[in-house]
């Protein structure tokens, strides 16, 4: 029952996250604000959440956590599992409000941008993570969420639409596939590059942090 309850917060949390990406994605206007909202909607679910499943979200930070040894390796799948029904539960219920413009489809990317500015940032995101959610020396603060939802918004508003998707996470990334906003190939590769991102973050946070 206690792993249900994680499950079930991981959904939640990854359900708000892709149904606030698909619905600012769609909108007619591409407001500077509308990457406040994911990084802020990002952080609330944090907040919410990391108590009770760690707040992840994302089966990028979700593999970080388990090579950190914050997270057991039998429950990273479930975990993934339960992040990418919720990703696509909101990108379904976004499809089924809004629907998807025609011929949104595409990889607009170079290969070699789309992989820097998800590594970047996806590896940006686990790190912060690490360091700030899971670390003894950091244990019991107050800012984790902040950090974490801010790292987020700083990637959208840098790489997202410039040099990437701006996903950093593979549940969001396969929302975008849901959602007709990016062709497989580069899915592919995004949610490829997130998740060796991850493992690096992690491999860092080992060498940097001692206490643990």
């Amino acid at each position: 029952m206690e792993h249900l309850k994680k499950y079930l917060v991981e959904f939640i949390g990854a359900f708000f996250l892709v149904f606030t990406v698909g619905l600012t994605s769609f909108a007619p206007v591409a407001l500077p604000a509308y990457k406040v909202a994911i990084g802020f909607v990002l952080m609330v679910m944090v907040y919410a959440g990391g108590f009770i499943s760690g707040g992840h979200y994302n089966p990028a930070v979700s593999l970080a956590a388990a090579v950190r040894g914050a997270l057991d390796w039998v429950q990273v799948i479930p975990y993934w599992v339960a992040q990418i029904l919720g990703g696509a539960a909101a990108a379904g219920l976004v499809l089924y409000l809004v629907g998807a413009p025609e011929g949104t489809a595409g990889c607009p990317f170079g290969l070699a941008a789309l992989i820097i500015g998800e590594f970047l940032f996806t590896y940006a995101l686990c790190y912060v993570v690490l360091l700030t959610a899971t670390s003894k020396a950091t244990e019991g603060n107050s800012y984790y969420g902040l950090a974490i939802g801010s790292t987020v918004m700083v990637g959208a508003f840098v790489a997202g639409g410039v040099l990437c998707f701006g996903a950093f996470n593979p549940a969001v990334a396969f929302s975008l596939w849901m959602l007709k906003s990016a062709c497989l190939g580069s899915i592919l590769i995004t949610i490829a590059t997130n998740l060796v991102a991850g493992i690096l973050a992690a491999l860092t946070f080992k060498l940097v942090v001692k206490e643990d």
